[in-house]
């Protein structure tokens, strides 16, 4: 009885360590990155539009403020803008600190009073006009004009084709450079961006428009999406 368990204890202690070197034992993958990028020119545009005002009394500069809003908002409307692309994006009422301009000491307190729509432009043949109308009927503070294309679904597809195609060379690249034999693709992640935007400012609300529309340049967008790939090795 003594002599068959002195042979079975070693065969499981052999079985244990080969089942921990097995265990151990990681696999070879090679990870690469591939990059797949898409131009597009910009069919839409999104762009914040505002009026500043300020008095000594709270309700006069919210009054003053009301009216010339209302006026910006009918003209975004008669430039052929839908009421559904106008979005109130922000009003606020706060106080700011006046000083004298040669003393420098404080010299009393005003309300000021900031209103600001966000709008949809579908037609970008018309933003250097629209500006002007809107400068005319009162806007004083222009940001962040956004230039972007309304579906992207075609080229996202195409520019995921492509990271997939540059991963896909660059492991085929490596593997051969390295003398080894790619397997199968064991992972895949990916991200895209989204267009960079660009801006212009403007300001000067209640003067009268300029003879000349802005002139604004709506260029190229880009979409670029990178994929991650893991493969096995053989």
């Amino acid at each position: 009885m003594k002599t068959k368990l002195s042979i079975i204890v070693p065969i499981l202690v052999l079985a244990l360590l080969l089942s921990a070197c097995g265990a151990s034992a990681q696999p070879r993958t090679l990870n690469v990155s591939g990059n797949g990028t898409i131009y597009l020119t910009p069919d839409i545009a999104y762009i914040y539009i505002g009026v500043h005002m300020e008095d000594p009394i709270i309700a006069d500069a919210v009054n003053k403020n009301n009216t010339q809003t209302q006026a910006l908002v009918d003209a975004l409307k008669n430039a052929g803008i839908a009421a559904e692309d106008i979005q109130t994006s922000n009003f606020s009422v706060y106080t700011t600190s006046q000083y004298d301009k040669l003393t420098g000491q404080p010299s009393g307190t005003v309300y000021a009073v900031d209103n600001s729509v966000y709008v949809t432009i579908r037609d970008l043949a018309k933003i250097g006009n629209l500006l002007d109308v809107v400068v005319a009927a009162g806007a004083n503070n222009i940001n962040n004009i956004t230039f972007d294309v309304a579906d992207k679904t075609a080229a996202l597809s195409q520019a995921r084709q492509k990271a997939m195609a540059n991963a896909s060379s660059l492991a085929a690249e490596l593997a051969q450079t390295a003398g080894v034999k790619l397997g199968e693709i064991q992972n895949v992640s990916y991200s895209d961006n989204s267009p960079i935007p660009y801006e212009y400012g403007k300001g000067g609300g209640g003067a009268s428009a300029p003879n000349v529309s802005v002139p604004i340049q709506p260029g190229q967008t880009q979409i670029t999406v990178t994929v991650d790939v893991t493969y096995n090795l053989k």
